[in-house]
This record gives C-alpha cells, sequence and structure tokens, in this order.
C-alpha cells in the first residue's frame, strides 16, 4: 500500500521531519507558486504551511485527497476554515508554540519603551553621545494594564512581578479567582486605561475587538501611558493612534503587528512608523528558533494522528477538546456502534441521542457524540467523513443530536447507547462496552435485547419469531453458501416471542444468500453489518 503523502509548502525545521516519522511520503513544494502548489496538491493527503501559502477554496479543491491542512505558528488568516470543514478536512495549527516567545517580546517591548533602547542605540551608532536626551522611566511601583488574561496574559503578568509592579487586567471571561491566582486585580476596560502607566493588549481579532482601543479609550489614558500591541493588528485603531502620539494624549506605543503587514505607503500604519516615540518590530512575536521548532512538531504530531484516523483534540474546526486516556478508549467503540446503528435502521433518522452511562461521567465525554456521528454517516453518504464535517452532515440533514450522560450502569462499569428515532415514527437503539483488561469493544445490545458479543467486522443480524429448529435452519443455509459462523448470540425476551440473532461471519455474504436465508426464518429484520475502518 502507497504511504499517504505529506506536503511540506514552506521551510520547516528538521525536527518538523523527524517528528512525522517514516511512514509518509514527504514531498516539498513553494507553497507561495501557485502553479507549483496546485497539481502539487491532487495527491496530497495533508500540507503543511506557515503564512506563504493560502489554502483557499481552489487550492483544496485542488486537493481530493486531503484530510489536515496544519499551520506551523498560530493564526489562520490563509486558511479557509469554512471550505475546509465542508469538505471534511482537518485544519490545525499551533496554539501553544509562540506563547512564551510573544510574552517576552511584549515584556522587551515594555522595558525599550520605559528606557527608549532603540532610539538611544540609533543616535549612538550615529555618532552622537545625548544622555540626557534618552532619560527614562522606572517600572518599579508603575501599574500595568494587561487586556486579555489569557495565556499569553498570564505569562506576562507573572514576568512582570519580578519588576515590582501593580498589574492590572480586563477579561470579560476570566473569574475573580483566577485573576486572584495570578496576582493580578481585575478592572474595567475604563478603569484600566485611566489607570495604567503600560497597556498590553492580547485579545483575539473579532468584530467585536477589532478597533477597540481608539479616540475614546486613548482620552482615558494618563499623557505619560504607553502602549504595546504584540497580538493582532487591527485591534489598535491606527488612525487614532497616530493622532493620540503627535498630540501628547500619550507618551508612546510599542508595535509588532499592523492592519496592513508590511505596513505600505498610504496605509494607516505607515506614519506610525516615523514618529520617534514608537518602537516597531515586524511582527517578530513568533520568531524565536524554539517557538519555530515547537510550531513544527506540534503540527506534525498532529498530522501522525489526523492521518492515522484519530482525533486531534485541538484541531479549530473539530469540536473535540482535550480527552483524558479513561475515555480515548470508547471513541473507536462509539465510531463502530455508529455503523451498526446505521446498518440496521431501515427508514432515515431524525434525532440522535448518545447515553453515557457509568464511570465515565466523571469525565469531558463531549468527544463521544462526535464519534457516533462520524459512524453514523460513514457509509450511508458518498462524501468523505471525518470529526470534522460529521456534525455539518448531521446539520444539512435536520438531524438533532443530544448527548446524555448519568452514572447509572447495572451489569458493567460503562455502557454507551446510541438511541434514535426514525423517521416512520419508529425508535432504535445499540449498546456496547469495553471489557477486560483489553478492552474488548463489545456489542451488548439492540433494541433492549440483551447480547454480549465482541465486535469484528462482519455480523448478521436476524429478527424472527422464536421457535424450535430455525438456528439449524440458518445454519445449515450459511453452511452450504460456505460462510462460517465464528460466533453467536441469541437473545429473546419470552419463549414463542421475537427472537435476535447476532452473528459474527469470516467473510461478506451474498445478497442472493441473504434472501434466501430471510425467506427460510420469515425474518421480520435481515441485516448484513460491515465495519469499516477508520
Amino acid at each position: 500500500m502507497p504511504q499517504p503523502v505529506v506536503l511540506i509548502a514552506e521551510e520547516l525545521s528538521p525536527a518538523t521531519i523527524d517528528a512525522l516519522g517514516p511512514d509518509f511520503d514527504v514531498r516539498h513544494v513553494d507553497g507561495a507558486d501557485r502553479s507549483a502548489l496546485l497539481p502539487a496538491l491532487a495527491d496530497a493527503h495533508a500540507v503543511l504551511i506557515r503564512s506563504a501559502t493560502k489554502m483557499d477554496a481552489e487550492a483544496i479543491a485542488a486537493a481530493p485527497s486531503l484530510k489536515v491542512i496544519a499551520r506551523a505558528g498560530v493564526g489562520l488568516d490563509n486558511v479557509d476554515i469554512k471550505t475546509a470543514t465542508t469538505a471534511g478536512v482537518m485544519v490545525v495549527n499551533a496554539p501553544t508554540s509562540n506563547i512564551i516567545s510573544a510574552a517576552e517580546l511584549t515584556i522587551g517591548h515594555i522595558l525599550s519603551l520605559a528606557r527608549r533602547i532603540p532610539a538611544a542605540h540609533a543616535s549612538l551608532a550615529a555618532g552622537q553621545w545625548k544622555r540626557s536626551a534618552y532619560t527614562g522611566v522606572e517600572l518599579f511601583e508603575k501599574t500595568v494594564g494587561i487586556i486579555g488574561l489569557g495565556r499569553i496574559g498570564a505569562l506576562i503578568a507573572a514576568r512582570l512581578q519580578a519588576f515590582g509592579v501593580n498589574v492590572v487586567a480586563y477579561d470579560p471571561y476570566v473569574t475573580s479567582a483566577r485573576a486572584q491566582q495570578l496576582g493580578v486585580q481585575l478592572l474595567s476596560l475604563d478603569d484600566l486605561l485611566q489607570q495604567s502607566d503600560f497597556i498590553t493588549i492580547h485579545m483575539p481579532k473579532t468584530a467585536e475587538t477589532t478597533g477597540m482601543i481608539s479616540t475614546e479609550q486613548f482620552r482615558l489614558m494618563k499623557p505619560t501611558a504607553y502602549i504595546v500591541n504584540v497580538a493582532r493588528g487591527g485591534l489598535i485603531d491606527e488612525e487614532a493612534l497616530y493622532v493620540a502620539l503627535t498630540t501628547g494624549e500619550i507618551a508612546g506605543a510599542g508595535l509588532d503587528v499592523f492592519t496592513s503587514e508590511p505596513p505600505a505607503d498610504g496605509g494607516t500604519a505607515r506614519p506610525l512608523l516615523d514618529l520617534p516615540n514608537v518602537v516597531v518590530t515586524p511582527h517578530l512575536g513568533a520568531s524565536t528558533d524554539e517557538a519555530q521548532e515547537k510550531a513544527g512538531v506540534s503540527v506534525a504530531r498532529s498530522v501522525r494522528l489526523a492521518l492515522g484516523g484519530e482525533l486531534v483534540p485541538d484541531a479549530v474546526n473539530v469540536a473535540g477538546g482535550v480527552i483524558d486516556p479513561y475515555v480515548r478508549p470508547g471513541i473507536p467503540l462509539v465510531e463502530k456502534l455508529g455503523q451498526i446503528f446505521s446498518a440496521l435502521a431501515h427508514s432515515p433518522l431524525t434525532s440522535l441521542d448518545v447515553e453515557v452511562h457509568g464511570e465515565l461521567n466523571q469525565y469531558d465525554v463531549s468527544v463521544l457524540k462526535l464519534a457516533a456521528l462520524k459512524g453514523v454517516f460513514t457509509n450511508i453518504v458518498s462524501e468523505s467523513v471525518s470529526y470534522v464535517n460529521a456534525p455539518l452532515l448531521a446539520e444539512q440533514r435536520g438531524i438533532e443530536a443530544r448527548l446524555i450522560v448519568d452514572d447509572q450502569s447495572e451489569e458493567y462499569r460503562n455502557v454507551i447507547t446510541l438511541r434514535g428515532a426514525l423517521s416512520d415514527g419508529s425508535q432504535l437503539s445499540v449498546s456496547g462496552t469495553l471489557t477486560g483488561t483489553k478492552q474488548i469493544e463489545k456489542l451488548v445490545g439492540i433494541n433492549d435485547y440483551a447480547v454480549e458479543l465482541p465486535i469484528e467486522q462482519h455480523h448478521i443480524v436476524m429478527l424472527y419469531t422464536d421457535r424450535p429448529g430455525i438456528v439449524a435452519v440458518y445454519g445449515q443455509k450459511f453452511g452450504e453458501a460456505g460462510i462460517n459462523i465464528a460466533g453467536m448470540q441469541i437473545a429473546r425476551r419470552a419463549a414463542g416471542g421475537q427472537a435476535l440473532s447476532v452473528l459474527t461471519v469470516d467473510s461478506p455474504v451474498a445478497d442472493d444468500v441473504l434472501d434466501a436465508v430471510g425467506s427460510a426464518i420469515q425474518a421480520d429484520l435481515f441485516r448484513q453489518i460491515e465495519i469499516t475502518e477508520s
């Protein structure tokens, strides 16, 4: 079998290639050259990019086998996430790879502004010795305001403590308990702007946060205050910042990011570069050797998981999350239950409940709903189904999916049941569990008939009226057709009522054989189930 093709579209560290390992056909292309990129994508199962390669709708359409786009960095402005999701392509990045680099650069900007380091360097390099012209200020006992107390903001707060500053923060999503743990006082945005000597912004760029620091906010700040942006261009209104800096409303600014990069002539950022009270760097937040290596290694590991059919917990277009090791073995089990459910359904699904009973209720099991949807659609839609587009497929078909969790499981430590309503008004349920130290995947229930059978690749499910000799009838029919029965479970609610037989067979059964057996036993339900491995 040929190895999956991994396309490296930009220069990445040798450690990234090493992290991929020997299991892939690794190819290289200049991702910025569209004439080279598009044909190279034709065979690609994964593509690793940085900022220069645009994975837009055209590029995604050129890659019919693509399963994962991996951005070795944080930003995803060059990836069409909506189109990727519709196509079932996972999008991953390295959200924590540069947090230390960004935090340290922020501290560097604050110190550069406080002690006027870049201007003093330029003056001395020009042959001047103007000590009195570059008198600065100490950080000690100043107030530093952090707008956005996420991972980077928290790292900055920790590093600032050593300078003896008073750290305040604004973040509507952080609790006072978390802020107290970080040694930070939470304030409203207006209060933070009024009280702070240095302000650094670390918010995501959204419709609500774009331009959040503008004319009105600068008017609240001290005339001796400095502002730093190492997060995203556009969070600070650049035209309003220029006015504030040139009229003395604030003392200075440190900028690593801009609305348009690089700042072009005629753009709002260009005039800022000529101001003496501005320190600028060319988007260096992630530009350390360590950050680049961590980003590459992180996404390489994600590519291995994705091409191995596993869920990547931090993929940006997958509703996953961190998966506890106790929950992880349930993912392939639930996928298989979803396939069994679809094979047994005799009319379209309208709603699906994923019920998790037992000790698993102590963990975050939201991933199991995702796995159930992937399993349900795997063998019933023409497009490739992944953890990415399974929820979208459900939404497009008007299928409501719910997760129900409790601690009640009488016979097993944990039982997972998929219970769905079908369009003809009937209901269908299948249940499974993991047993023993080897965590054997077992089918333990169909429509409340209790069975216990290891889940294998080929199964036959039959529902018929219980009567003597019927097992001999279908056993003989299968034997005559050369079908070996490897395992069997029979369940019934009462003698003479309906009985359910679940068989494990060694090979697929031809349709004519199925028809003959079904007629011979007068089956009310007769289904062949073939489990497709991810």
